[in-house]
């Protein structure tokens, strides 16, 4: 049962940060180079996709580590 809540919880946390990453670039009609993206952003659209992309990360960077029995 712990097993399954800990791959619930990887889950949601890896698709809130797909949707919130989404969602700062909803409004943007350039999405390539990353670099353009960027600077067609307002700050607090900055914050949610680093916020969004920095969930995603943990979350794969969680599900790669291998599991330590204690």
């Amino acid at each position: 049962m712990a097993e399954k809540g800990k791959r619930v919880t990887r889950a949601v946390g890896f698709l809130a940060g797909v949707i919130s990453s989404l969602d700062a670039v909803r409004d943007q009609r350039i999405l390539w180079p990353p670099g353009a993206l960027w600077e067609g952003l307002r700050s607090v659209q900055r914050v949610e996709l680093g916020a969004g992309i920095a969930l995603i990360v943990v979350t794969l960077a969680l599900t790669a580590l291998p599991r330590r029995d204690v």
